[in-house]
């Protein structure tokens, strides 16, 4: 067996220690800092830092949001386990309506993705909200037509979409007009829901990084349903 470490405190030290070496990190502001860093860790790839896109106030909007107690929208079920609970400043609810039972048919009667259908059911509470798409090219896109048609304005909008048909583009229009709200993207095919949670904790935890997140060691919540009041899942 080759030889390898086993202290917690190590593992994390030396992780933020190789990033901040290998990274370039110079242009973010701070905070910026702390979620490029966050989802480098995710991912393992250093590259991404020099792919991210985001507008100037994107980590001040989505902190404040979080310490306001506003939801955390997730595309899909794995951006929302990998939310780590401990670390949400009011005990936020974190809602995912891909599998809520109205999902299918509003795809069927419209015609969509049910990844786009599932976004058709934040209007109510996407006001305010942090948004964190880390799946699906479909469901940022209806996003972005559902506030041009006039829906509220999330605080900030998290872009992750990955794969080959979509996910490029997507992320492309988010950047080129985010239709007045803040934003943070991942120009490109890469993303993926690691990325999106990552970032999201990274917003929970505002501007600390003495300490580097050790996602495996604490405890993730399952998704909050919301439909007709909510239902805990």
């Amino acid at each position: 067996m080759r030889p390898y470490e086993t202290d917690t405190a190590a593992i994390l030290a030396k992780s933020l220690a190789t990033v901040r070496a290998e990274a370039r990190l110079e242009r973010f502001p701070p905070g910026m800092d702390n979620l490029a860093i966050h989802m480098i860790q995710a991912c393992g790839m250093v590259e991404i830092a020099d792919r991210l896109a985001f507008s100037p106030d994107a980590f001040r909007a989505g902190h404040g949001a979080l310490l306001g107690g506003a939801p955390v929208l997730c595309d899909c079920e794995t951006v929302a386990a990998g939310i780590v609970r401990a670390q949400l400043p009011k005990d936020n609810d974190v809602i995912c309506t891909l599998n809520d039972p109205a999902t299918a048919g509003l795809a069927r009667e419209q015609g969509m993705t049910p990844s786009a259908a599932a976004v058709t059911l934040w209007r109510e509470r996407l006001e305010g909200a942090v948004v964190a798409i880390g799946t699906s090219p479909t469901a940022l896109f209806r996003l972005l037509e559902g506030l041009d048609a006039g829906w509220p304005k999330p605080a900030v909008i998290l872009g992750f979409a990955v794969g080959f048909v979509g996910a490029a583009e997507s992320k492309a229009e988010l950047a080129s007009n985010s239709r007045g709200c803040e934003f943070v993207a991942l120009r490109g095919r890469r993303g993926g829901s690691p990325m999106a949670a990552a970032a999201v904790n990274a917003l929970a935890v505002g501007l600390d990084t003495a300490t580097p997140v050790d996602h495996s060691s604490l405890p993730v919540g399952r998704s909050s349903w919301h439909k007709n009041g909510g239902q805990k899942r």
